[in-house]
C-alpha cells in the first residue's frame, strides 16, 4: 500500500525523495493571456470578417484574432449593423456579435466569438442592448429540437408583453423593479433572451438581480432568500459505502447538508449503484429524515431508472447531466423523448435533479457556432420545460403541483480550455445564478477548480466572497475542498460554516433542528459541544439502530472506521483549527501537500525507459506540441500526429485484421498513475489473461501515446479498424490512460470502446457516447487485478463472444 503522507512508493525510474521545489517545474502559465494558434488558424478569418468585411485598406500588421465591431452608429442594433456593414443578415456573423458581447473566456475565444478587444467588446453590448426582444427570438442562434422544445416553456402572453422592449430595456427593468414584477414577465423570457441579458450586466449588476430572485423548492427555505443549503458529495474512489457514510455524518458533525446526499459513482453496474442509494437512504431513514431531504446517486438517469425497477423505493431524487443542444445531450446518451419520459413518471415528493457547465458543450464538439453563455442558458429552459413537465405529471397523478426540481451549475470543472482565472470563475457563477433564478430555477454552484487551472485551493476563498452576496440557492459540501474520487478543487465542509458566519446564511430550518438536536450545534445557533465531531454523530447512529454496546466500543469502532477510511485516501475531518471554519491544522497540511503533488503531476511525462518496459511497444505522438500545448489546448491531444497515423497504418497492415482487441496507453493528466509500482503492469497482466480467456484476440502490441486525451484512443481505433472488409465485427479499443491527479492514488481509467467496423469507418461517429470507463484504478483503490476483471466484464455485455 502507497504511504500517502508525506512519501510515496517509488514511480520506476521517476522515483524521487520528495516533490520538487517551483523552480524545478516546468513555467506554468499564470499571466500570458491565451491567444490561441487555434483561434488565428481556425476562426481568424470568420471572425475578422464582421468587423473588417468592408475596409478598403488593409492594416499593415495583422489584427489580433477575434470578433471586431468598429463604428457603431447612434441607436444602431444588430441587424442594423449587419446589413450596414455586410449588406444583409447572416447567422454566422449574428451569432459572433452575440458571443463578443461576453466578458472574455478562453472558450470563446477558441470558437471564433470572442471579442477582439475591449472596444469591440463594449460595441457589441452596445448594439445588443438597443436590439428588440422579439426580433431577437425571430433569429435563433441554433435551431434544433432541443431548442424546440424549450420554446415550448416560455408563457406566450408574458412574452408577447416584453416582445417590444429592447434587450437595454429589459436589463433596466430587473434592475429597478421588484422580485414580484420580474416574476410577472420572467415565464415569458425564452433562453436565449436570458442569456444575452446577463452579457449587458456588470457583475455587481448581476450581484443586484441574483439577490433579488428566488425560487424556493416546495414545502421548504432551500432556495429561499437568506438560505444557503448543502449537498453533501460523499464521493469514494471504490463507491465504499462506508467512505460515502462517513462523509455524511462528517457534514452533519458541522451542521451542514440539507439539499441533497448526492454521490458520484465511480460504477455504472447496477449493483455498485443500488449498493450506495440504499446506504444513503438508510442514513436519512435512521434519523427520520427521509421527507425532509432527498438522496441520490448520480449515474446516468437509466441506470437510476432500471435500480429504482429492481429495487423500488430505493431511490429518491433522479439525477442527469444536461446539454445546451440535442447533439451535445447525445454525449450523454440522452435524447428528448427519453427525458421527457422520465420526467412523466417524476409524481412523487422528490423529482428531477439537473448538473451543467459553460463550455461542456463546445470541449465535446457540439459548439454549433454560438457562445457558452447561451448554450448554458439553453440548459436551463431544458430544465425549465423538464420542470413544467414533473409538475404536470404530478398534477395527472392526482396530487398538487410540487415539483422538487433543481440545477447544479458545476462552474470549473471543464479546465483552462473554457476559462483560467479565478476572475472568470466569479463571472460565471454570477452570469449562471442569475441565469438559472430568471428561468424560475432553484439553481446551487460546485464553485470549483481543476488542478490545472490558474484557481488554487486559497482562490477558491476569494471566489466564494465575491458570488455568495448573490445568494444561491447551495454549494458542495466535502470533508475537504479535494474531492477523493474526482479529484477537482471545490467547496469544503466548513466553507459552508464560515460563509454562515460572514454573511449571516441560514440552513434549512427543519435540518437546523435536526442539528440543535444532534447537538453539533447550541440553543443560539453557535458550535455547539459536539460540533466537528462525526464519532458523536456515529454513536448516535448505532443508538437509532438499537445497538446496546457501550459509548466506548461504539466510540472506539468509529475511531477505527475513520483510520480505515483515512487509508484509502479518504479524508474526513474533525475539530478545526484557531476557526471553527479552519481544517485542523494537520489535515490542513496533507491537503495541500496532495495539491502541489498533483500541480507536479500534471506537467510529469513518461521516462524515456517506459516503453521498454512493455512488451512490443508502438510509441505514438498527439498534435500537442508540448506538455504545456497539451494541457491549455484538449482538442491537440485529441488528433494523432502526421507521423502517428503513418505508424498505425504500418501497424494495421502487419496485424492484417487478425485481432479483436487494441490495448492503448496513454499519459494523460498523470503520467505518474502509470509510472507508480505496482499499477500498470499487473492490470496488463490480468486483463490480457481475462480476455484470451473470454475468447478475445488481443494483439501483442502495446500502442504509447504522448499528449493524449481519451478521443485519440478513438482516433487509433478508426486508423486500426475503419477499413477491414467484416463491416459487422466488433473491435474494441482499451484505453489505459493517467487521470484525476490530486487524489492521492494516482489512479488511471480504462476506456472501453468496442463498435462494429462500420461505426469504426466513420470518421469523428465514435464518441463518448458509446463509451464505458473503469475509473479510479490504483494499488490503493480500486486494485488493478480487479479493474481487469471488471474490465473484460464490461466489454462482454458490449461485444460478447
Amino acid at each position: 500500500m502507497k504511504t500517502f503522507y508525506p512519501q510515496r512508493r517509488a514511480r520506476g525510474a521517476q522515483a524521487r525523495a520528495s516533490l520538487p521545489n517551483a523552480s524545478m517545474l516546468p513555467p506554468q502559465p499564470v499571466k500570458m493571456r491565451r491567444r490561441t494558434f487555434m483561434s488565428a488558424a481556425l476562426f481568424g478569418a470568420t471572425t475578422l470578417a464582421v468587423g473588417c468585411g468592408n475596409e478598403s485598406t488593409p492594416p499593415r500588421t495583422p489584427p489580433p484574432p477575434g470578433v471586431h465591431i468598429t463604428d457603431v452608429k447612434t441607436g444602431e442594433d444588430l441587424f442594423g449593423y449587419l446589413e450596414r456593414k455586410h449588406g444583409g443578415f447572416e447567422q454566422s456573423r449574428l451569432n459572433q456579435l452575440i458571443g463578443a458581447a461576453n466578458e472574455f473566456k478562453e472558450g470563446d475565444e477558441t470558437a471564433g466569438l470572442a471579442a477582439a478587444d475591449e472596444t469591440s467588446r463594449a460595441n457589441a453590448r452596445l448594439l445588443l442592448s438597443n436590439t428588440r426582444i422579439g426580433e431577437l427570438r425571430a433569429h435563433p442562434f441554433f435551431d434544433d429540437g432541443l431548442f424546440q422544445l424549450i420554446e415550448t416553456g416560455v408563457d406566450a402572453a408574458q412574452a408577447s408583453q416584453v416582445s417590444g422592449w429592447t434587450m437595454g430595456e429589459l436589463k433596466r427593468f430587473l434592475l429597478e423593479r421588484s422580485e414580484a414584477e420580474i416574476k410577472a414577465i420572467m415565464g415569458g423570457l425564452s433562453s436565449d433572451i436570458i442569456g444575452c441579458v446577463v452579457k449587458l450586466m456588470s457583475n455587481a449588476e448581476l450581484t443586484a438581480v441574483g439577490s433579488k430572485v428566488f425560487n424556493p423548492l416546495p414545502g421548504s427555505n432551500l432556495g429561499a432568500k437568506g438560505y444557503l443549503g448543502a449537498r453533501i458529495q460523499p464521493n469514494s474512489p471504490t463507491d465504499n459505502v462506508e467512505d460515502i457514510l462517513w462523509q455524511v455524518f462528517d457534514g452533519w458533525a458541522y451542521g451542514v447538508g440539507d439539499v441533497v446526499l448526492g454521490t458520484n459513482p465511480v460504477s455504472s453496474d447496477v449493483n455498485s449503484v443500488t449498493a450506495v442509494e440504499l446506504a444513503l437512504k438508510d442514513a436519512l431513514d435512521t434519523f427520520g429524515l427521509a421527507e425532509t431531504m432527498p438522496h441520490c446517486v448520480l449515474a446516468h438517469i437509466d441506470i437510476q431508472d432500471e435500480v429504482e425497477k429492481l429495487h423500488p423505493g430505493s431511490t429518491a431524487l433522479w439525477f442527469q447531466s444536461l446539454g445546451g443542444t440535442e447533439g451535445a445531450n447525445k454525449t450523454f446518451d440522452v435524447t428528448l423523448p427519453k427525458m421527457l419520459a422520465h420526467a412523466a413518471r417524476r409524481t412523487g415528493q422528490y423529482g428531477l435533479y439537473f448538473e451543467t457547465g459553460q463550455g461542456a458543450d463546445g470541449t465535446n464538439g457540439h459548439g454549433n457556432g454560438f457562445d457558452m453563455v447561451v448554450h448554458e442558458s439553453r440548459k436551463y429552459g431544458f430544465a425549465r420545460v423538464l420542470k413544467q413537465k414533473v409538475a404536470a405529471a404530478q398534477v395527472a397523478a392526482g396530487k398538487t403541483a410540487r415539483p422538487w426540481v433543481h440545477l447544479n451549475d458545476v462552474a470549473g470543472f471543464i479546465g483552462p480550455e473554457v476559462f483560467r482565472s479565478k476572475e472568470q470563475l466569479v463571472r460565471c457563477c454570477l452570469e449562471d445564478i442569475v441565469m438559472g433564478k430568471l428561468h424560475g430555477l432553484m439553481i446551487g454552484l460546485d464553485v470549483c477548480s481543476t488542478l490545472h487551472m490558474e484557481v488554487s485551493l486559497d482562490d477558491l476563498d476569494w471566489c466564494l466572497d465575491q458570488i455568495m452576496p448573490a445568494n444561491p440557492g447551495y454549494l458542495m459540501a466535502l470533508p475537504t475542498k479535494n474531492d477523493p474520487m474526482l479529484s477537482y478543487l471545490t467547496t469544503a465542509i466548513q466553507d459552508h460554516v464560515r460563509i454562515r458566519n460572514k454573511f449571516g446564511y441560514k440552513v434549512e430550518d427543519r435540518m437546523w433542528a435536526f442539528f440543535k438536536d444532534l447537538g453539533v450545534i447550541d440553543a443560539q445557533g453557535r458550535p455547539g459541544p459536539h460540533f466537528g465531531d462525526p464519532t458523536w454523530v456515529y454513536l448516535q447512529y448505532r443508538r437509532r439502530k438499537g445497538d446496546a454496546r457501550t459509548d466506548a466500543d461504539i466510540l472506539a469502532e468509529a475511531r477505527a472506521r475513520i483510520t480505515e477510511i483515512h487509508k484509502r485516501g479518504v479524508f474526513i475531518a474533525e475539530g478545526h483549527g484557531p476557526n471553527p471554519w479552519d481544517l485542523n491544522p494537520q489535515l490542513d497540511k496533507e491537503v495541500r501537500f496532495l495539491y502541489e503533488d498533483a500541480k507536479a503531476s500534471i506537467f510529469a511525462e513518461l521516462p524515456a525507459t517506459f516503453a521498454a518496459s512493455l512488451a512490443l511497444p508502438l510509441a505514438v505522438q498527439t498534435e500537442s506540441k508540448d506538455r504545456r500545448d497539451y494541457i491549455l489546448h484538449p482538442p491537440t491531444g485529441e488528433q494523432l500526429s502526421a507521423d502517428a497515423l503513418a505508424r498505425l497504418t504500418t501497424l494495421r497492415t502487419s496485424q492484417g485484421g487478425r485481432y479483436d482487441v487494441q490495448i492503448v496507453i496513454s499519459d494523460g493528466l498523470n503520467a505518474w498513475a502509470l509510472t507508480d509500482e505496482g499499477h500498470l503492469a499487473p492490470y496488463l497482466e490480468r486483463v490480457r489473461t481475462e480476455l484470451e480467456a473470454g475468447g478475445y484476440k488481443v494483439a501483442p502490441e502495446h500502442i504509447i501515446v504522448t499528449a493524449g486525451r481519451v478521443r485519440a484512443g478513438y482516433r487509433i481505433g478508426e486508423a486500426l479498424f475503419g477499413s477491414l472488409p467484416d463491416k459487422t465485427s466488433r473491435r474494441a479499443i482499451l484505453h489505459v490512460i493517467g487521470e484525476r491527479p490530486g487524489s492521492g492514488h494516482h489512479a488511471y481509467s480504462v476506456y472501453i470502446t468496442a463498435p462494429n467496423v462500420d461505426t469504426w469507418a466513420q470518421a469523428g461517429s465514435v464518441d463518448h457516447n458509446i463509451t464505458r470507463v473503469v475509473s479510479g484504478i490504483a494499488d490503493t483503490a480500486l486494485t488493478p487485478q480487479a479493474a481487469a476483471v471488471e474490465t473484460v466484464s464490461i466489454l462482454k455485455q458490449m461485444a460478447p463472444r
